[in-house]
């Protein structure tokens, strides 16, 4: 009887599983389908599970688009996206292993006040910073894009409360070697640290990848548009084009997934170990 309750509890897991999987790729599908899909098809009243006419031309339509940038677009999100997280990540594991591990009286008061910036609302200091890039002349570069975004408390934290739960005997096997606290980090704490480094990472690029706002004000020459602001470009008040909204949608993510499944270990081992919720 136990055993057949088992049985009966595994398969009704597997059914529940299997129809959320369903669920969570319907959108997936959609930007395929309509992605490869003709206006018509994509408007029709009557929904087909396949269009009536696969239009991979689509495709290279999106990429000789001259009102759209879309392949230089593509190119700036990635420039931001990697200097982005490199340039959050190094500070914020640098931080967050002196205030988890260098003796110093204020310490706290100083992680404190770093959590303190994240009850600011991002409305807030959006205009200061919008003066602050145009003063400086970074309007439409990528400067401007790419400094303004870089400080993270979030990253902080979650760096700082990884390496409090840190093993001492690998520091302390380090400091017996001689190393200091710089090489220590370098040299032990680093290779050790890879899952939180891939999860957090993988935040902060997704981020970089997704942010729409400021790349908006601050990317005026189509030049230094990013992807967001190139998709957006496909739904304006003269004219909606669906196909090419789609298929841009779908190539956007391309990277966003290659990155996920790349480091999907070592991010799923660093959410668990940092705390991450």
């Amino acid at each position: 009887m136990d055993d057949a309750l088992v049985r009966a509890g595994r398969a009704l897991r597997l059914v529940l599983l299997t129809a959320l999987s369903l669920l969570f790729l319907i959108p997936f599908y959609l930007l395929v389908r309509n992605g490869s899909a003709s206006e018509r098809d994509i408007t029709s009243p009557e929904w087909t599970f396949f269009p009536t006419e696969v239009r991979w031309s689509n495709v290279t339509e999106l990429f000789r688009d001259g009102s759209v940038p879309f392949a230089r677009s593509l190119l700036n999100s990635a420039l931001i996206a990697v200097a982005t997280t490199l340039g959050t990540v190094l500070p914020a594991s640098l931080a967050g292993y002196g205030l988890a591990r260098i003796p110093y009286r204020h310490a706290d008061k100083v992680f404190y006040g770093v959590l303190g910036t994240l009850t600011v609302p991002a409305a807030v200091t959006f205009v200061p910073s919008f003066v602050l890039v145009s003063s400086l002349g970074w309007i439409s570069t990528l400067r401007g894009l790419i400094v303004p975004t870089l400080f993270s408390a979030f990253a902080c934290f979650v760096f700082r409360q990884y390496f409090l739960g840190f093993p001492r005997e690998l520091e302390d096997a380090a400091a017996v070697d001689g190393l200091g606290y710089w090489r220590t980090y370098w040299l032990v704490v680093v290779p050790n640290a890879r899952p939180v480094f891939a999860a957090v990472g993988t935040i902060v690029f997704i981020g970089a990848w997704n942010s729409f706002l400021w790349p908006l004000v601050i990317g005026q020459d189509r030049n230094a548009w990013t992807v967001q602001v190139a998709l957006s470009s496909f739904t304006t008040s003269q004219v909606v084009r669906l196909h090419e909204l789609f298929v841009a949608a779908a190539v956007s993510i391309l990277p966003l997934l290659a990155l996920f499944l790349a480091f999907q270990r070592w991010i799923v081992a660093g959410v668990e170990r940092s705390g991450i919720d």
